[in-house]
């Protein structure tokens, strides 16, 4: 079928995910290896953002998955997972997640995707206390500017006016806290950061009440909101408020796990000693949906006692994808994309040294092999230029795949990027960026 055909298909038949109908263009991409990728119409082009979503760490087209796939599928392609039954690759992928996640997380709950894993957090937590005696713990707390994902449990708890429309994610009981981001001074009244939240969360849960919340969700790094990273003492002091109250952590690493920040968790160095751990997105790479919640015997035998855990979906534990994340887990060990990945933000941090410099350029934001651009009109004011076209120049002039995130260029590649595609990537953001005017528009062009 020619690009053509299946352009005009794809427009009369699908709804896509952030679907403006301003937006008429189509790239259908049919072909991947490695950071590359291919559309319909042969156009090769450089993917630096994991497949759009942070998630293709091992890199595209990776025989090595397709082969446990295919011997999985040959095997046992499902059965339940439901009470007493399980496979005994989803027995061996939760006991590698334990190995591998922070100390006392050693109970795995599957589920199909992030915003379904915060869902189940969410749940697990109100429901954790409920057992225990304290039925009335149904708050949430959330932060602006943090991504949870588009169901109505998770778009709730996302911090983006945008999911929170008239007929969408607007469940009861979540409270929305400003977030660590210290490049936007102008949040702190020109206090500490770390202060001020610290503060702002104890006369929140004074104001809510103690006694009445379940937990607190939050990103280690605030990857939707464009690669935030906190100060070093707000985590541990945000754990040291809520432990005083008994009121759970759950971090939300459905990005930053599996290697995207240099290690396979992030929650860890950062001092959050989470309750509970969403995952999804780098467990498989993206080559079939899975997630995990990871969570310690504290909080899982109070959900399966009594009368149990009355929760999970049909594709728990599925054999073939957790197959896949066995085979991604070792392809992320044994070729060192750990390592990678911080090599990959020592490339960023030199390639975009040029970008930091320019006018419209605000801040530059990177951990591991992830960063940040952050765009503004004025560096006295930090006025935002939106970066959704800033995006599609990069694109169509360089053939490099990037994504924007409100007034943020954002960088996420395969962990497998090499310095030659690195250095594409910063060269052809900062060229875009130097004919960017203050009023968003762009001079020249492809």
């Amino acid at each position: 079928m020619t690009a053509d055909a299946l352009e005009a298909l794809d427009r009369r038949h699908l709804i896509h995910p952030h679907q403006r109908d301003s937006r008429s263009e189509r790239h259908v991409i049919v072909r991947g290896e490695g950071c590359l990728v291919w559309d319909a119409r042969g156009t090769e082009l450089l993917d630096a953002t994991g497949g759009a979503n942070w998630l293709c760490q091992v890199g595209h087209g990776r025989r090595e998955i397709a082969d446990a796939a295919a011997e999985q599928l040959a095997r046992l392609e499902y059965f339940t997972s439901f009470d007493v039954y399980s496979n005994d690759k989803s027995i061996l992928l939760a006991a590698r997640l334990a190995e591998l996640a922070p100390a006392g997380l050693d109970r795995v709950f599957f589920t199909n995707g992030g915003s379904e894993g915060v869902d189940t957090a969410i749940k697990a937590a109100r429901l954790f206390h409920h057992r225990r005696g304290e039925p009335e713990r149904t708050w949430l707390l959330a932060r602006r500017m943090g991504y949870h994902g588009a169901t109505y449990g998770s778009g709730t708890a996302t911090g983006f006016d945008g999911m929170q429309h008239a007929v969408g994610p607007n469940l009861p009981h979540v409270e929305k806290l400003t977030p660590p981001h210290p490049y936007r001074a102008e949040f702190y009244d020109g206090q500490d950061p770390t202060d001020f939240l610290v503060a702002e969360l104890r006369q929140t849960i004074e104001r809510i009440g103690a006694h009445r919340i379940a937990a607190m969700i939050g990103e280690p790094v605030m990857a939707g909101g464009g690669v935030i990273t906190p100060p070093p003492d707000y985590w541990p002091a945000v754990r040291e408020v809520l432990d005083e109250h008994r009121i759970l952590l759950i971090a939300d690493e459905v990005v930053t796990a599996f290697g995207r920040t240099g290690s396979w968790f992030d929650s860890e160095r950062r001092g959050m000693r989470p309750d509970l751990v969403v995952t999804a997105k780098g467990l498989t790479s993206g080559y079939v949906p899975l997630g995990a919640v990871l969570l310690g015997d504290r909080i899982a035998d109070a959900l399966t006692g009594g009368d149990g855990f009355f929760h999970g979906h049909t594709y728990f534990g599925h054999a073939v994808a957790c197959a896949v994340g066995l085979a991604n887990l070792d392809l992320i060990e044994r070729e060192g994309l750990l390592v990678n990945a911080t090599r990959i933000g020592d490339w960023f941090r030199e390639g975009l040294a040029a970008a930091a410099d320019l006018p419209v350029v605000g801040d530059v934001r990177v951990e591991g092999a992830t960063a940040g651009i952050e765009l503004v009109s004025d560096r006295d004011t930090r006025e935002p230029i939106m970066a959704a076209e800033v995006a599609a120049e990069i694109r169509e002039a360089h053939q490099v795949v990037v994504r924007d995130y409100g007034n943020t260029i954002v960088l996420s590649p395969p962990l497998v990027l090499d310095e030659e595609q690195a250095a594409r990537t910063t060269g052809a953001a900062t060229e875009v960026l130097s004919r960017l005017a203050p009023d968003g528009q762009i001079t020249g062009g492809h």
